[in-house]
């Protein structure tokens, strides 16, 4: 009886992610950014809201479940801008984001207008969609700035992609001012770890003011 073949051992990769510690200047800011933001802001949130109840049959707000700090799960709060039928398309989503990972093309978002509600398209363009978010900053799960938390999941990810949820993830990061939607996965994930190991309260309000301006000049596409 012939010998039986034995299989190569491959060797082990490290998947385990180091969750770093929130620093407390981090956190300290993030609360008083709130603190100042939301009674400036409620107005607007109300107005948003209603309006998006009486274009759109269904809740004004979309919940959704994200990868957070140490690879946790999440849950993160927008304004909903897509009508209902449409906004649960999670696997879709997952796999268009997953295809450019593996092509190494700028991850555009889908072209979707038909599924947009009326409005639903400037909500975006003004980032309007994403404050909501403010209240995950005070619940702790997410900061004002680190790694923007995708629809993929973690077996999605490459070994050493696993970086970027060393620390807390962000409404605004390194990614929104470098171009966003025109870099690659991979551009992406690098910006991602750049920031995520080299934090500084410095960085931080210069990502915030860099955010700002990107979102006036309408360039936050």
């Amino acid at each position: 009886m012939p010998a039986l073949l034995e299989r190569p051992v491959l060797p082990e990769v490290d998947r385990s992610i180091h969750q770093r510690a929130n620093p407390t200047w981090k956190r300290v800011l993030d609360l008083m950014v709130f603190a100042i933001l939301v009674p400036i802001l409620t107005p607007l949130l109300l107005l948003v809201a209603v309006y998006i109840k009486l274009v759109s049959p269904g809740p004004a707000f979309f919940l959704q479940t994200r990868v957070g700090h140490g690879g946790n799960p999440f849950t993160i709060f927008k304004f909903r801008t897509m009508h209902v039928a449409s906004v649960s398309r999670d696997l879709e989503h997952r796999n268009y984001v997953a295809a450019h990972a593996v092509t190494g093309t700028p991850v555009k978002k889908p072209e979707n207008r038909s599924q947009l509600i009326p409005g639903g398209s400037l909500i975006r363009k003004l980032s309007i969609d994403e404050l909501p978010q403010l209240w995950n900053v005070a619940q702790g799960n997410m900061s004002l700035v680190g790694p923007r938390p995708d629809l993929l999941l973690l077996e999605d990810y490459e070994a050493w992609q696993l970086a970027r949820f060393e620390v807390l993830p962000g409404m605004t990061g390194l990614w929104q001012i470098s171009g966003k939607n025109r870099l690659t996965f991979e551009e992406m994930v690098r910006l991602d770890i750049q920031y995520a190991r080299s934090l500084s309260l410095q960085h931080d309000l210069r990502i915030i003011l860099m955010t700002v301006l990107v979102i006036i000049k309408e360039r936050n596409e």
